[in-house]
């Protein structure tokens, strides 16, 4: 276990040209500071109003820089994480007091940026300066709004809409965010790329106190792995570090919130006042109960709130005299955060792989040893080595004999023998699956209509009609894609039909369910067709699969009472004495009835139990097909929404059969950013003339993506808005 030590508290001073300097005072050490307040003559004579104020906290920022801010309060931090420590930067503060510009800074200028694209950029630079680990880096971003979780880098394409809600969900290891998605990034631009995905997805609003004002809590997480390229030990450590930026708490008089603002308002100093109280409590030496779970805030940084992990607060806060008491009340909670404690640990964890081959070394000197151990108790027949071809060949054939009924029982040698007895049942099995899968293919036909190939092949073959219709004969039990009608004829085209006529577009997108069905009665009617068939033939080898279940449950049950009745006939025939003929033993006609009933519904159990294992392999046939046919609709009807609603009417000309591009050939978030050959060309001259130098370029290549991006997105929309009007 790590060593126990206090949360380290920083406070930052918006710079202001209305300082209070008669108000505020800062000491020499630079780690305190005193706030004076004028009495108030009002009251009396008799005035106990408290005038003086001092904090004792590890920093104050007052005209700092990021750069300085960043040194001084996250780079230990983020260091230490690739160390396998868990790390929580956490920026708190009254609305405007500039936590949103600590955490994140001006995303437009690379000077300016702020403490969560400055973290990324010191961990891939820790990294390559770590040839001997292979480290990974995974980003998320979380928001909580009015209580309820949103998923920031929920927008990117590969991620899709989900209609599960996210929950906060704790196991042995922690806390994490069920639902929420988790980003492989290997290099430094696709982590800003995430970063300014997630900023452009946060919920903000303006009132008198912020122009810009967060009216959420946003965590953005680093998650980091490493494993040694040299040692061959097993252990590997792990590390997440989380970057909270709270929404700002606000006096409702001062900030004029009405409406949906007020009620979000109400939303965040209520959750800030839940992790106020868990503060208070987590700095209480004698409570044992910490109210995590008031509100979703608290509940989701609960390991990181006195956990085991390295934990910075900075404080936000006016320097005018009319923010005074929202500064008060702000280093108050600073200085309670003082008195919690946390014990940062190393994360380490154990690689399976390394861990095997270490067992593997210890096993052949253990075999060693016990080789010694029987040469000296002259033990010299004893044998450790695997199983040679001959034995295996001959379990092999004990356990085939077994499964067609002719052999009762295998005899139990070592434990070698029973591993390669049930090693033999799979490879007994795996072989018949394999002789019915072939035995289907010599029947059925399958080709894949994206191999154009082996397509063309086809149609000179003459099996294939103009259309793309396999031709066949059916005889009542196919199943494969694509029956041609009897009067089909191969190599010959069909007659011809009525040129399908597109109708007009509509000026509004119908809903994908009811252009779904319009699709499979028209460009989607044969594969709808055909997936219909296949879902048929599927559900019949599924019925006759359950009533030949049903055969073989009642055929086993007979063959139980039969057993049972022969074993009474024996037990009453030794009981009233045996005889012998020659040697040869004498039983009555109704035991001997017995042995030749049970014997046939031993035969009948066998061969059901045979077409049982062919239908089910015909079964897994059938539903890959099914499989098939359906994703082969889906695509098909997304590949035809696109281009009949979503594409704008102009770039259709392009997709005209006489068109330069064939439908569905280019994805359609492209179709309108096809030419960048000037914006590459930009992106190249910007790498030479950035002012930061060369260590912007991923920061400005993120943000200029991002932007064409979402330019892209509101073109979009805003031609789609044209064409309803």
């Amino acid at each position: 276990m790590g060593t126990r030590k206090k949360v380290h508290a920083f406070v930052r001073i918006k710079p202001t040209d209305d300082f209070a300097h008669e108000m505020i005072k800062f000491r020499d050490d630079n780690k305190s500071i005193d706030i004076h307040l004028k009495k108030d003559t009002r009251r009396g004579v008799v005035n106990n109003q408290q005038t003086d104020w001092s904090f004792k906290l590890d920093g104050v920022l007052h005209d700092a820089s990021q750069d300085l801010v960043y040194e001084t309060i996250a780079k230990h931090v983020v260091s230490q994480a690739l160390d396998g420590y868990n790390g929580t930067i956490m920026c708190y503060g009254q609305t405007g007091a500039g936590k949103t510009y600590t955490m994140t800074g001006a995303t437009e200028n690379y000077k300016h940026r702020g403490i969560l694209p400055r973290a990324l950029q010191q961990v891939f630079r820790m990294i390559e300066e770590r040839p001997t680990h292979a480290i990974t880096v995974r980003v998320s971003y979380l928001e909580i709004y009015n209580e309820t979780l949103f998923d920031l880098l929920s927008t990117l394409p590969y991620v899709g809409p989900t209609d599960t809600p996210m929950t906060i969900v704790e196991n042995s290891q922690g806390v994490f965010i069920k639902g929420l998605s988790v980003h492989l990034t290997s290099q430094e631009e696709d982590a800003f790329s995430l970063l300014f995905e997630g900023e452009t997805n946060r919920i903000i609003a303006s009132h008198t106190m912020n122009k810009n004002s967060s009216r959420s809590h946003c965590i953005f997480t680093i998650y980091l792995e490493a494993h040694s390229r040299t040692l061959s030990d097993e252990k590997y450590i792990t590390s997440k570090i989380n970057l909270v930026d709270l929404a700002g708490s606000e006096r409702l008089g001062k900030s004029g919130s009405e409406g949906r603002v007020l009620k979000e308002a109400t939303y965040i100093n209520k959750s800030l006042s839940f992790l106020e109280q868990a503060i208070i409590a987590l700095g209480d030496q004698r409570r044992d109960h910490i109210p995590f779970r008031q509100c979703k805030l608290t509940h989701a940084l609960k390991d990181s709130l006195g956990g085991n992990c390295n934990m910075v607060l900075v404080t936000n806060v006016y320097g005018e005299a009319s923010q005074l008491e929202e500064t008060l009340s702000s280093l108050r909670f600073a200085s309670r955060m003082k008195l919690v404690t946390t014990e940062p640990a190393i994360n380490e964890k154990y690689d399976a792989e390394r861990m095997v081959k270490n067992l593997e070394k210890e096993l052949a000197l253990l075999k060693q040893e016990l080789a010694i151990h029987d040469s000296l108790a002259n033990r010299t027949l004893v044998t450790y080595d695997p199983m040679d071809e001959v034995q295996i060949a001959e379990i092999n054939s004990q356990v085939r004999r077994y499964l067609e009924g002719t052999l009762d029982e295998i005899d139990i040698i070592n434990l070698r023998q029973i591993q390669e007895v049930f090693n033999q049942f799979r490879v007994v099995l795996s072989q018949q699956e394999q002789e019915v899968e072939s035995t289907l293919r010599r029947k059925y036909t399958l080709i894949d209509k994206n191999d154009f190939a082996a397509m063309s092949a086809v149609q000179k073959a003459g099996l294939m009609d103009a259309d793309g219709h396999l031709v066949g004969e059916p005889d009542g039990q196919s199943f494969g894609l694509g029956i041609a009608p009897f009067s089909a004829k191969p190599g010959k085209k069909s007659k011809s039909k009525k040129a399908f006529k597109e109708p007009p577009r509509p000026s509004t997108p119908p809903s994908k369910p009811v252009a779904f069905e319009e699709f499979k009665n028209e460009r989607g009617s044969e594969i709808n067709r055909i997936f219909k068939e296949n879902k048929s033939i599927l559900n019949e080898r599924r019925r006759r699969a359950s009533e030949t279940i049903q055969r073989i449950n009642a055929i086993k049950r007979e063959i139980d009472v039969t057993k049972e009745a022969l074993n009474f006939q024996k037990s009453l025939r030794e009981k009233q004495g045996e005889y012998e003929n020659k040697g040869l033993m004498i039983i009555d006609e109704e035991e001997f009835l017995l042995i030749l009933k049970l014997k046939d519904l031993k035969k009948q159990y066998r061969s059901e139990y045979q077409d049982l294992r062919d239908l089910r392999a015909e079964i897994q046939y059938c539903q890959h097909l099914v499989d098939q046919c359906r994703h082969r609709l889906l695509t098909e009807f997304d590949i035809w929404y696109n281009e009949s609603f979503i594409i704008p009417e102009d770039t259709q000309v392009a997709l005209k059969p006489c068109g330069s591009i064939r439908p569905g050939m280019v994805p359609v978030n492209r179709i309108v950013s096809l030419g960048e050959d000037d914006q590459d060309r930009f992106s190249q001259l910007q790498q030479t003339v950035l002012p930061e130098g060369p260590d912007s370029v991923s920061f400005y290549n993120a943000k200029v993506k991002t932007e064409q991006k979402h330019s892209y997105l509101k073109t979009a929309v805003s031609l789609q808005s044209a064409h309803r009007k």
